[in-house]
């Protein structure tokens, strides 16, 4: 049985159900309903499907999977996961066995990235999807590396070149909004340092940029939030 520690629970549930206090809680609230939206996709059957998230982590969106039905395993190089992935980046499991390869927020980390979708695509069933999400523009964060940022197209371009075909791609909060979150989030590393009501200064500081950020994006066009996206939802078949 997997038993994660506190600080991997609540991680899980700030990814998952952030709070209007956190500094990043408008990226990671707009990302949450990108995955839903995409998670409820027609073409995307969840009911009995077999799930694998590649880079599982702290299994931020385990319960979504769970809560349409999925079967769900978590693979990872680290921890407790269901499934290991190995030193050289190839996955414990055998072929074609998965209906959805999920990866959340790991393509970024990930050096070897021709391995890490040739396996996702190796892992899934003729027919099967991916479901990716990874940053556009984000600042750094090794974990223990961090080697790429995306265009939507460039995106595209490297996922389809391993056998993939996109099928649609949801942008995460434009170039004005991101631009307040990255402000949010030095603010508040600043603000937590001062002494008595630095954490009660943080959080109210994160809840105006936050406020700032959801009008931005209001007013940003969306072909400009599309072109230049914090993060990209790519939606993807699996080819052949």
């Amino acid at each position: 049985m997997r038993e994660p520690c506190l600080n991997a629970m609540l991680a899980l549930d700030r990814r998952l159900a952030p709070g209007i206090f956190d500094a990043d809680w408008y990226v990671l609230r707009t990302l949450r309903s990108a995955i839903r939206r995409t998670l409820a996709d027609d073409r995307v059957s969840l009911q009995g499907a077999r799930v694998i998230d590649l880079g599982c982590g702290t299994r931020p969106y385990e319960s979504l999977f769970a809560a349409a039905g999925a079967h769900y395993q978590g693979a990872d190089i680290a921890g407790q996961p269901d499934i290991t992935i190995r030193a050289d980046g190839t996955v414990a499991a055998p072929d074609g066995q998965y209906d959805v390869v999920a990866s959340f927020q790991v393509l970024e980390h990930v050096w070897d990235v021709a391995t890490y979708l040739r396996e996702a695509r190796r892992l899934l069933k003729p027919g099967g999807w991916l479901l990716l999400s990874t940053h556009g523009t984000w600042l750094y964060h090794p974990h223990p590396g961090d080697y790429r940022r995306w265009t939507a197209e460039g995106l595209r371009r490297e996922v389809e070149a391993h056998g993939f075909r996109l099928e649609k791609m949801l942008p995460v909060v434009g170039p004005l909004a991101w631009t307040t979150v990255f402000r949010s989030l030095g603010a508040c590393h600043a603000l937590k340092k001062l002494p008595l009501l630095g954490t009660l200064l943080a959080s109210s500081a994160a809840a105006l940029f936050n406020g700032r950020a959801w009008i931005e994006d209001r007013i940003t066009p969306e072909a400009m939030i599309a072109a230049n996206a914090c993060v990209y939802v790519g939606l993807f078949s699996r080819e052949g």
